[in-house]
C-alpha cells in the first residue's frame, strides 16, 4: 500500500514494508478494531458499491523523504475507504492540493491508492493508524500506536522536518522523537500554526488540520498551508521538479 522509490536502500525498504505489513495485520486496539471494522462494513451511501479497506493504514511517499507530514488518524470515509491515508476525502484534497503547489507532489489529487500519486522528498503517515470514533483515538490508544512512528521515522533516516497537522500531531511527534531518544525541553514547545521546535536535529513545524472544521470557517486558508508547506520543503532541501 505504499508507493516506493529506488533512492533509498534496501535495507530501509524492507524494513518500511516489514513495518507495514504489521500495521496493516494490528489488532491492538479492540475499540478501533471494531469502528474501522463497521464502518467499512455498514458504509456511507456515497460509497455503498466499493469495498472499503477497513484495516490500519500504513504511512506512503518517498523513502527517501526529508520531510515527513503527520496527521492524527485515517477518516472513517477516506483512509479506511481507501486504503491510503488522506486519500479519498476533503482533508486530502487540501494536503495534496498543497503539497502539488509548493512542489512535494505530482499531482494536487488523491482519490485512489492506483491514481498515479507520487511524492517527491516527503512521506505521509498519521500518529494513529486506524480510524477512531469521532476521530478522537484514546490515550491508550495513542500511545499502543506509538512504536509504529517511532520504528517508521528510525527508517525513514533523512528525515530533517516534521509538519504536524494539530495539535495531536505535534504532540505524538513530540513523543515520537522522545522514545527515539531526543531530549524535549520543559516546558515542551507549544503548537501552533507556523510553530518551529529543532528537537535533536529535526525541526517541528505546526499546522492546522487541513479539517472541514477548519477550512470551512477559514482558520485554514491556502495560502496558510502552503507557507508551511513551502517552509518544510525549504528546510528539507527538497528541490522544486518544475
Amino acid at each position: 500500500m505504499s508507493d516506493v522509490s529506488s533512492s533509498a536502500g534496501l535495507a530501509g525498504l524492507a524494513g518500511l514494508a516489514g513495518l507495514q505489513s504489521e500495521i496493516v495485520s494490528c489488532r491492538a486496539c479492540p475499540r478501533l478494531v471494531r469502528w474501522r471494522e463497521e464502518v467499512a462494513r455498514v458504509k456511507r451511501a456515497a460509497f455503498a458499491g466499493e469495498e472499503y479497506w477497513g484495516r490500519p493504514v500504513p504511512g506512503f511517499g518517498d523513502p527517501a523523504a526529508t520531510v515527513l507530514v503527520l496527521g492524527l488518524a485515517p477518516a472513517a470515509h477516506g483512509g479506511n475507504r481507501t486504503g491510503r491515508v488522506f486519500t479519498g476525502d476533503r482533508s486530502g484534497d487540501w494536503l495534496f492540493g498543497s503539497l502539488h503547489r509548493v512542489g512535494l507532489a505530482n499531482q494536487p489529487d488523491s482519490v485512489a491508492v492506483d491514481d498515479g500519486l507520487a511524492l517527491q522528498g516527503c512521506w505521509v503517515a498519521a500518529a494513529v493508524r486506524c480510524a477512531p470514533p469521532a476521530n478522537k483515538p484514546t490515550p491508550a490508544e495513542r500511545d499502543t500506536c506509538l512504536p509504529y512512528a517511532v520504528r517508521e521515522l528510525a527508517l525513514l533516516a533523512h528525515v530533517r522536518v516534521i509538519v504536524c497537522l494539530g495539535s495531536f500531531a505535534w504532540d505524538a511527534a513530540l513523543r515520537v522523537l522522545a522514545s527515539g531518544g531526543s531530549t524535549v525541553s520543559r516546558p515542551r514547545p507549544k503548537f501552533g500554526h507556523g510553530a518551529e521546535a529543532t528537537i535533536g536535529g529535526r525541526v517541528l513545524l505546526g499546522c492546522y488540520h487541513p479539517s472541514q472544521q477548519n477550512t470551512f470557517t477559514g482558520k485554514l486558508t491556502r495560502p496558510m498551508i502552503d507557507d508551511v508547506m513551502r517552509r518544510a520543503r525549504a528546510l528539507g532541501g527538497v528541490p522544486d521538479p518544475r
